[in-house]
């Protein structure tokens, strides 16, 4: 059954997917059409674990619903007119920029009834908007069934009116009588007063405390409005975007400039290693003792990190100290919004590091880049390994290592533990990406965290898993640890560059390892059960101390014995 299952999901991914890229294509499409329908149908079919409750038409999904709005622009939920964009000047105008609180991407509220998405990041972002946007208007019409009694005049029923009233403000409510709006919202959504006060409390704050009941009534108004055809919801990609997308347009832009600042400070012909990661524990185990004034112990000061991760004004020192130390920082305007950090290790002094054992001295460089998103992945890495052009001389990449740290749903283990693959396979295809991974299962013994090795799933979009394909994944000969979005990617790009194009040495090597943001299969441990927090701050310091020791074995330079 559950192979069967997951056979059909495995269809209806790679079916939804192949519809978003030909509406794209086409330019528009309208959710309550006959394009729109089928990729709800899709998405229904799929049922992902992050969408929990969606298939049940009397419920609202309310975690799936706040995963969702913390990724899109605040104040979708009351637009019928929804616009794909590139970076097309919007911010040139008088247009106020928002940024959903979960994505890095500019949006724009063009009017009452339009908002604008700039989509940079290639073809898995407009994936990822249009999941969320299909999840939204499946959970909108659940409202307006719920909402109005279905017949020519779509009468309101009494709890939809209560919440009106508390949404137009023009009534002062006592807490008694906000308590009694909350208990008609919870049985119009189908939820418990103590889950819907719970996401009252979660979706509110001090300056919009209803945001609930906003959300819940915008979102069957609107879709009242379409049902009626006063105002029908549409999608549209504009023409600037369908041109753009799949030509590299900004990861050009992106790697032209980190090379240009390679050169310009005279390291390009130096051994190169590429970090993807976040941008803070590379910089942290390399300055933090130094700047802070700790004396490193030899063991790795876990607890310090922590410190640093959670106060601003110990991360605004270790970052100043850097700075004033040699890291060149590249803040992104090219439009990718991946920055970037190089290190120059002949100028760095790892004495009162993590590292001091290893005797290090080579003049070797490390670039950190920041998380790509998806396919993105593949579009910022091709670009960085090609050969530079400078005053009409060709420059090879000196690529020595890349190393690739990162987030992942984990299906063998729980939050927090450790993922260390041995290939790449990419979900909905027959791609498969094995390699020698430099870091091993042994690199990782630790009476904390657990680690796992073995292969992981690049999935098309970590929100349309459901447990069925998941288990597929980890019960079958796959033997899949886990999943996340970018490796294959990553891999694709790095053997084309070093296996087939030759832009750079075939001899590099590579460095995998995740740790689990959740794990999809568990409930209550999907992404849309809330972040990591501090529980992230060991496994992202284990992996990068294991990265950065195997970086500095591979420089280190024998030095000739005295005659």
């Amino acid at each position: 059954m559950t192979n069967s299952r997951a056979r059909e999901t495995t269809e209806a991914i790679e079916r939804l997917y192949i519809s978003m890229r030909h509406l794209f294509y086409r330019g528009f499409f309208k959710p309550a059409g006959v394009s729109g329908e089928s990729i709800r149908s899709l998405l229904k079919t799929i049922n992902p674990e992050i969408y929990g409750t969606m298939n049940i038409p009397n419920k609202m999904e309310l975690d799936g619903l706040m995963y969702v709005l913390d990724r899109l622009p605040e104040g979708i939920e009351e637009c019928a007119f929804i616009h794909l964009t590139s970076d097309e000047g919007f911010d040139k105008g008088s247009f106020e920029p928002i940024v959903p609180k979960k994505r890095r991407r500019n949006c724009y509220r063009i009017d009452e009834h339009q908002m604008n998405i700039e989509v940079l990041l290639g073809r898995s972002e407009i994936y990822d908007i249009l999941t969320h946007l299909t999840f939204l208007f499946i959970e909108a019409d659940k409202v307006r069934n719920l909402a109005f009694i279905q017949d020519e005049n779509w009468k309101p029923t009494r709890a939809f009116k209560i919440i009106e009233e508390v949404v137009k403000g023009e009534k002062k409510f006592s807490r008694k009588e906000k308590e009694v709006a909350l208990i008609h919202l919870s049985s119009l959504i189908g939820r418990t007063f103590e889950e819907t006060l719970n996401a009252y409390n979660s979706f509110g704050d001090d300056n919009n405390p209803d945001r609930l009941f906003k959300i819940i009534y915008n979102l069957g108004k609107v879709s009242l409005e379409d049902a009626k055809q006063t105002r029908e919801r549409e999608i549209h990609f504009s023409a600037i975007l369908k041109e753009r997308v799949g030509h590299h347009y900004f990861g050009e832009k992106w790697a032209n400039k980190v090379k240009e600042v390679l050169f310009e400070n005279d390291l390009h012909m130096r051994p190169l290693h590429i970090i993807s990661a976040n941008m803070h524990s590379v910089k942290n185990m390399l300055y933090g003792n130094d700047a802070l004034k700790k004396k490193d112990h030899k063991e790795v000061d876990y607890k310090l990190y922590g410190d640093i991760s959670d106060k601003k004004e110990l991360r605004d020192k270790v970052s100043k100290y850097a700075l004033e130390e040699g890291l060149i920082y590249i803040n992104d305007k090219s439009g990718s919004n991946i920055d970037v950090q190089i290190i120059d290790l002949s100028k760095t002094d790892l004495k009162n590091t993590p590292f001091s054992g290893i005797k290090y001295n080579g003049d070797d460089v490390i670039m950190v880049f920041d998380y790509a998103f998806g396919e993105q992945a593949y579009e910022v890495m091709d670009e960085l390994l090609r050969p530079y052009e400078h005053q009409g001389e060709v420059y090879m990449m000196k690529v020595k290592s890349v190393s690739i740290m990162g987030k992942a749903g984990i299906l063998a283990g729980g939050k927090g533990d450790i993922m260390i693959p041995t290939s790449h396979i990419f979900e909905g295809t027959a791609d498969n990406y094995p390699f020698e991974n430099a870091l091993k299962l042994d690199d990782f013994k630790d009476d904390e965290l657990k680690a796992f090795e073995g292969p992981m799933i690049t999935v098309l979009g970590t929100s349309l898993q459901n447990r069925d394909i998941l288990s597929y994944f980890m019960n079958t000969s796959w033997k899949a640890i886990g999943l996340e979005m970018e490796g294959a990617h990553y891999q694709k790009a790095i053997q084309v560059a070093s296996k087939i194009r030759h832009h750079i040495s075939p001899d590099l090597f590579v460095c995998y390892a995740y740790y689990a943001s959740d794990n999809p299969l568990e409930t209550g441990s999907t992404l849309s059960s809330g972040g990591l927090g501090l529980t992230g701050v060991k496994p992202t310091y284990f992996i990068t101390l294991r990265i950065l020791e195997k970086i500095l074995q591979s420089g280190k330079k024998e030095i000739p014995a005295k005659k």
